[in-house]
């Protein structure tokens, strides 16, 4: 047990672009472009205090469910920053990675992630793991299928599955744990997020709206998180 942690790898529900906008009178849109600028801010911020690892929910499996005007412009909004993102992810050294369930998302977003994914593969200095059409119970029952697929087929024993092989199923197969989980606008919930990932996560919830969430605020919660005392149920 450490009072000294090292903050390798943070998760971030950005949440809040809606109401953002409402306070200002502006459509929701506004608020949801508004929150992909801050991602920028925010991924070259992780890269300056040294993170290795940032996963952001950028979009869920139940955001679908939204009216079609609003999913519509999401992802005409996700359409540009695939578009435009490159040129600062190459300079920056940043990896990008996409989970979630691709196939909801048209050919042509889906073109351009696995686009991004290859030419930034060999960047190291940060992952950048968004979560896009992704749900974690979705995420879980895919990998039980597989699993269970190998086993019928002799792959595997059930003797075999531990909580390492079963980790190994999972879309952050070669990403680890998160050690914090962040949740801005006040909201207290995990939403379906990184269910099995997030076990033993420390985690912190702001007030603060996801466009005003910056660097200060950023820092402050990382300083919080190495001072905390993380037992894994040790005692």
């Amino acid at each position: 047990m450490s009072t000294t942690n090292i903050c390798n790898h943070i998760a971030i529900i950005m949440d809040g672009n809606g109401r953002w906008a409402k306070k200002r009178g502006m459509p929701r849109t506004f608020g949801h472009k508004k929150g992909a600028e801050n991602v920028v801010k925010i991924t070259r911020s992780m890269k300056e205090s040294g993170v290795k690892y940032l996963t952001l929910y950028a979009f869920s499996t139940e955001n679908w469910q939204r009216s079609k005007d609003e999913v519509d412009a999401l992802m005409q909004l996700l359409n540009e920053y695939l578009d435009k993102e490159l040129k600062e992810i190459m300079e920056n050294n940043v990896r990008i990675v996409f989970i979630g369930e691709r196939y909801m998302l048209s050919d042509d977003i889906q073109k351009k992630m696995h686009f991004l994914e290859a030419e930034s593969a060999k960047n190291s200095d940060l992952t950048l793991c968004i979560a896009l059409s992704y749900g974690s119970r979705q995420e879980i029952l895919s990998a039980v299928k597989n699993i269970a697929r190998k086993v019928q087929n002799n792959q595997i024993s059930i003797e075999d599955i531990s909580q390492d092989t079963f980790s190994d199923e999972l879309y952050t197969k070669d990403i680890p744990d998160p050690d914090i989980l962040i949740r801005t606008s006040g909201e207290q919930r995990i939403s379906n997020y990184l269910l099995w990932q997030i076990a033993y996560t420390e985690l912190f919830f702001t007030d603060t709206l996801w466009p005003d969430f910056g660097k200060d605020e950023l820092l402050d919660i990382i300083k919080k998180f190495t001072s905390r005392e993380r037992r894994y149920g040790k005692n």
